[in-house]
C-alpha cells in the first residue's frame, strides 16, 4: 500500500501549469481509450475495475500534478531490436533511474504517477520540446503532493504461499 503508484491511488493536490506542449499527444489518444474502458471494464473483476480507474487517472494525474519529469535516455542504434543483452543497457539504466525517482520522491512524502508512452507519442513529445534526435522517452512521470481525498479500491488478498512457486513452471 505504500508503493509510489499502488493502484494509482496517490493523487495530487492540483496546481495547474502549462503542460500542453508536452502532453498534447497523450490527450489526442486518450478519449477512445476512455470509451473502451467504460464499455468493457465497469463490471469486471477487482483487477479490471482497478484498471478501469487507473488508466484514465494516469492522464488526469499528469495534468493535475505540479511537475512533470520527462526521463529521456540516449539510445544506441538498434536499441529497440537488441542483438545481445548488453544492447539493452540504455533501457535498463533508464528504468533504474525511474525507479529511483519514485523511491526518492516517496521518501520525501511526494507522490508519483507514470504513464508509458505508446505509438509515436514519445517521438512527438521529443520533437515538440526539441530533444536531440537520438534520445528516447519511455514514459511521463508526474510528481507532486499526495491529495487527501483518494478513493478506496477493492483489494484481492493473497498469501505468500499463493504467489510463490517452488519447482513449478
Amino acid at each position: 500500500m505504500q508503493a509510489p503508484t499502488h493502484d494509482h491511488l496517490r493523487c495530487y493536490s492540483e496546481r495547474q501549469e502549462d503542460k500542453e506542449r508536452a502532453l498534447q499527444f497523450v490527450k489526442q489518444g486518450i478519449e477512445p481509450t476512455f470509451e473502451i474502458l467504460k464499455k468493457t471494464l465497469t463490471n469486471g473483476t477487482p483487477q479490471q475495475k482497478m484498471y478501469g480507474i487507473a488508466m484514465p487517472r494516469q492522464y488526469s494525474m499528469l495534468m493535475g500534478t505540479s511537475h512533470i519529469i520527462l526521463p529521456f535516455f540516449k539510445s544506441n542504434p538498434g536499441v529497440l531490436k537488441p542483438s545481445c543483452v548488453s544492447s539493452l543497457n540504455p533501457i535498463l539504466s533508464i528504468w533504474c533511474v525511474i525507479q529511483n525517482i519514485f523511491l526518492a520522491a516517496t521518501a520525501e512524502g511526494l507522490a508519483c504517477s507514470m504513464r508509458i508512452l505508446v505509438g509515436a507519442e514519445g517521438k512527438n513529445v521529443a520533437d515538440a520540446i526539441g530533444a536531440p534526435e537520438n534520445y528516447l522517452l519511455p514514459c511521463d512521470i508526474g510528481l507532486g503532493f499526495p491529495a487527501d481525498d483518494k478513493p478506496e479500491i477493492e483489494q484481492v488478498q493473497y498469501t505468500a504461499e499463493q504467489k510463490m512457486y517452488f519447482g513449478k513452471c
